[in-house]
């Protein structure tokens, strides 16, 4: 909520209008990022970023008092839960699938899911 009138951009926002940030629009801008449309997790790597959300390069869970409040949580918890999969099972496709024929594909929903699940199944060391 505006609390006073101002201009950003070139644009009057009255002061008690609402603004809502475009997060979808600001994660695929060209003048941030190349390729912004291109599957690209490496990007993130080569990048300092915040990611609570406060430089407007990237807002993947809101920022400030309406971020999510899982994310501090999730930032810890994923990757120790992926390195521990990763440490306590041997990963192949299965017989007779070749690793780059796995189906990787999402299925949009309230939680992002596998559109085919993986399976892992204990194999004997």
């Amino acid at each position: 909520m505006a609390e006073v009138d101002t201009e950003i951009n070139g644009y009057i926002v009255p002061k008690n209008s609402q603004i809502f940030v475009n997060k979808w629009t600001i994660g695929r801008d060209s003048n941030i990022w190349s390729n912004p449309d291109s599957f690209d997790p490496e990007r993130f790597l080569k990048r300092e970023i915040d990611i609570r959300g406060q430089g407007f390069d990237l807002i993947p869970s809101g920022s400030g008092k309406r971020m999510c409040p899982g994310f501090p949580l999730a930032t810890r918890m994923v990757p120790l839960m992926v390195e521990t999969m990763i440490h306590n099972f041997n990963w192949k496709p299965k017989k007779g699938m070749k690793p780059e024929e796995v189906d990787v594909s999402e299925k949009f929903g309230v939680a992002l899911q596998k559109a085919v699940p993986l399976k892992a199944i204990p194999i004997k060391l």
